[in-house]
């Protein structure tokens, strides 16, 4: 991590788009009180976007949903673009995903539409300013907290967004992915599902079609969770006592069509659950958009660990 001097502001937001949220890492410690996690919906790609710029694990940047976004730099910055293609651009002209480039003074930074994926992540050298709320600057909007202000809420076309000063000679760190590393959004989703809670309680039939079934994404879908529609699946077990609900947790209602909670999911919740997606398998699903086919496999907490302290592991280095 390069050091930070002084902030000031050197971005503003010539159109808002539908839905730009700043994410850090998380809100962590404070779910007792009925506070949500927050964070980036695709981890996996917000953590890249941070490396690339030689940001620390837990820097802030943006979470840009469905494109619209129109930004113009007010002094030559270093910057990542990762995640969903959104049709990004640099003076109308196409900007180079998964590596770091230079946002020179005056020129506009723009998201299009969706062509791949759901979500985009933009991070700048030294990370954007704000003041954390319960540890964590994440934009909750329904909580109202978090983000540039404080009070949870997106960008708005007129914003004035501050960035850390830091210094990054050209060439220094990983300016790139390597293509491996790049995932392929154009591709259905395989989501592996560690079987738990009250798996044992569904009918053979159910769990039967629950692995062995392409689930589409439905349309009702959001950053508290993403509905899935397929067959029903049945449980034995008609009530629970409300109990934690963790990132991933595949709760089934009543309907017997499944819902992945998600990073702005409630903290307690009564449905019977399948088990939870690994971290990673739900930053896969919070890029697909609705209509989209998914399928879950059933993997051991041995393998998912494994896999995520590799994927960490990659960003320990910088995170010092």
């Amino acid at each position: 991590m390069r050091q930070q001097t002084k902030a000031e502001p050197c971005i503003r937001v010539s159109r808002a788009g539908p839905l730009a949220l700043l994410q850090d890492s998380g809100r962590f410690g404070v779910r007792h009180l009925g506070v949500t996690q927050g964070g980036p919906a695709d981890l996996y790609s917000w953590a890249w976007a941070n490396l690339l710029t030689g940001n620390p694990w837990g820097t802030a940047n943006l979470e840009i949903t469905f494109g619209g976004l129109q930004l113009v730099a007010g002094r030559d910055l270093e910057i990542a673009i990762t995640g969903a293609d959104l049709g990004a651009t640099l003076e109308q002209k196409p900007v180079p995903q998964w590596q770091r480039i230079t946002w020179k003074e005056g020129e506009t930074l723009a998201f299009a539409k969706p062509a791949s994926g759901l979500r985009a992540y933009l991070a700048v050298c030294g990370g954007f300013v704000a003041e954390p709320v319960l540890g964590s600057v994440a934009c909750v909007t329904r909580e109202e907290l978090g983000g540039f202000c404080g009070m949870g809420i997106k960008l708005a076309t007129g914003d004035q967004l501050s960035v850390h000063t830091a210094e990054l000679q050209a060439g220094e760190g990983l300016t790139q992915a390597p293509r491996e590393a790049i995932p392929d959004f154009s591709q259905p989703a395989v989501l592996d599902l560690l079987p738990g809670a009250q798996i044992a309680h569904f009918t053979g039939r159910s769990l039967f079609d629950a692995f062995n079934t392409w689930w589409q994404v439905d349309d009702r879908a959001d950053r508290m969770g993403v509905r899935l529609i397929g067959p029903r699946l049945n449980c034995k077990i008609s009530t629970l006592v409300s109990e934690g609900i963790n990132l991933g947790g595949v709760q089934v209602p009543p309907d017997g069509q499944p819902i992945v909670l998600l990073n702005d999911r409630q903290t307690i919740g009564g449905y019977p659950r399948l088990g939870s997606l690994s971290p990673l398998s739900a930053s896969r699903l919070a890029q697909c958009l609705p209509g989209e086919r998914i399928k879950l496999v059933a993997k051991g907490s041995g393998v998912v660990l494994e896999e995520y302290r590799s994927f960490r592991a990659l960003f320990n280095a910088v995170s010092r």
